[in-house]
């Protein structure tokens, strides 16, 4: 058995030593074959949602993903992993089959983490970035609020939560006549310089509004407050601008009675047709432009 052994050693060392070129070539080839199908996996486990699929169900996910913005973006960008972490999980899951894991931070953590790597610089407000977004700029990157607190997370759908607004901003209930059941961003554009809303805004759904009157230039909300008085009140005109209406004209003799029984909110000028109705209630006729001297 010994001299068959020492044959065999001979051999080998003999067919080495005159073909060394082909161990080289063969070795290379080795090498190739392994590195390419080391790519294959790597490529496999990072950029094709096949591999979720040995772990996961994914019809109901795959369909809302093909509907959803990021239909563009394979699972694994957002639903992230480490090699070791997934390679450990694979062992797992051939081992121990198909029994329930520890829960993995791929599924609901990691995607909120990738966020700000795709969406720092561009936010889906038009062409408006997430730091020159007056609501990103204020919750984001000043406030350090992470994104799971605003956005909602069904089924790949991360449309804003407006209910989470009132989790903060718990005094901003809209109180006005018709608009209790808005939405916040309703009014308030996200992606715009600033959050408030705009007069033009406003304009889109109060279309009744005259757009040349005596105080068409004055911002809505200098008037209105949609979270706290919807309707401004005589005291409110008296403190807030006209604070020497009373030493003008004949409005002292008026005082007693509301600025608004007279001027008609966003009209405001008492003419002569108007004053024929409203004079006559309480005294004789007389020419509105006399009110003033």
């Amino acid at each position: 058995m010994g001299k068959i052994y020492k044959y065999i050693i001979e051999f080998i060392t003999r067919f080495i030593e005159n073909s060394k070129p082909l161990v080289i070539v063969l070795i290379i080839a080795v090498v190739i074959m392994g590195a390419a199908n080391g790519y294959k996996y790597y490529n496999f486990t990072k950029n094709d949602p096949q591999y979720c699929e040995l772990c996961h169900l994914m019809k109901e996910s795959y369909l809302s993903w093909q509907k959803s913005s990021h239909n563009n973006i394979v699972c694994q960008t957002c639903h992230s992993m480490s090699l070791i972490s997934q390679n450990s999980l694979l062992i797992k899951y051939v081992i121990s089959g198909n029994k329930e894991h520890t829960p993995q931070k791929h599924g609901s953590i990691a995607p909120w983490e990738t966020c700000k790597t795709c969406h720092l610089d561009e936010a889906t407000q038009g062409a408006v970035s997430m730091r020159k977004s007056y609501g990103h700029a204020k919750h984001v990157f000043m406030e350090k609020i992470e994104c799971k607190e605003c956005h909602a997370a069904s089924m790949h759908n991360f449309m804003p939560d407006e209910k989470k607004c009132m989790a903060c901003h718990k005094d901003k209930g809209v109180h006005g006549l018709g608009m209790e059941s808005f939405a916040c961003l309703t009014c308030h554009v996200y992606g715009d310089t600033t959050a408030m809303p705009t007069k033009e805004k406003c304009l889109k759904c109060h279309k009744n509004i005259p757009e040349k009157a005596p105080m068409s230039s004055v911002d809505c909300r200098n008037c209105h407050k949609p979270h706290g008085k919807i309707r401004p009140a005589s005291a409110d005109c008296l403190s807030n601008c006209h604070t020497n209406q009373q030493t003008i004209g004949r409005h002292d003799k008026h005082i007693k009675i509301s600025c608004l029984d007279c001027h008609k909110a966003h009209e405001w000028k008492v003419g002569e047709k108007l004053g024929l109705s409203l004079c006559s209630k309480c005294h004789e006729y007389k020419d509105p432009r006399s009110f003033i001297f």
